[in-house]
């Protein structure tokens, strides 16, 4: 999932500590890292953007990529939304604030997903890196409602939504959101 970077758009919370161009820069060139970096023959990469009519037309991400509109709504709508799509097989959705993700991150949230129905990725400050259904059911009607996005009760909250469903944990990885989350990631 990713938003077109418009400084005052992405990043905001960053924005507010380095200035809003410089952390749209950020992402922009965080998120081409991140494409490098999970694109591989064994899954198929899709772009979610938004806004969607901006993001379907953006001469900023690779042309090559299939994209597709988030929707509307709050995180949690749009990824229920995204979750929803009628193709086979399992997906994940990871966002683009997360530079330390490799393939191999992702190849693992597949195989959890071979034994489980979802899969989350924590992030260290609570919240979650990635997210993924098996789709053999639809996700739960409830899923992702009344969770306090951008706090630390973001993860605990979206499980609450999912009674049942018994997910696996990938790897906990550091998003960015402050400058603070910045000095922590490796350069």
């Amino acid at each position: 999932m990713v938003k077109e970077p418009r400084a005052g758009r992405v990043k905001t919370r960053l924005g507010r500590d380095i200035g809003m161009v410089p952390a749209a820069w950020w992402f922009r060139h965080s998120v081409h890292r991140l494409l490098r970096n999970v694109t591989d023959p064994r899954w198929d990469l899709l772009l979610a953007v938004s806004p969607d009519v901006e993001g379907l037309r953006s001469r900023v991400w690779p042309e090559h990529l299939q994209r597709i509109p988030q929707g509307r709504g709050d995180l949690g709508q749009r990824m229920a939304y995204l979750l929803a799509q009628p193709q086979k097989g399992p997906v994940v959705i990871i966002g683009g604030d997360i530079p330390g993700v490799r393939r191999h991150h992702i190849a693992d949230a597949f195989a959890k997903l071979g034994r489980n129905r979802a899969v989350f990725g924590p992030a260290t400050d609570g919240g979650y890196w990635l997210v993924g259904l098996k789709r053999t059911t639809p996700p739960p009607r409830a899923m992702f409602h009344g969770v306090r996005w951008s706090t630390e009760h973001a993860l605990t909250d979206t499980l609450a939504t999912m009674p049942g469903f018994d997910p696996a944990f990938a790897a906990t990885l550091q998003d960015v959101d402050t400058v603070a989350d910045l000095s922590k990631i490796a350069p």
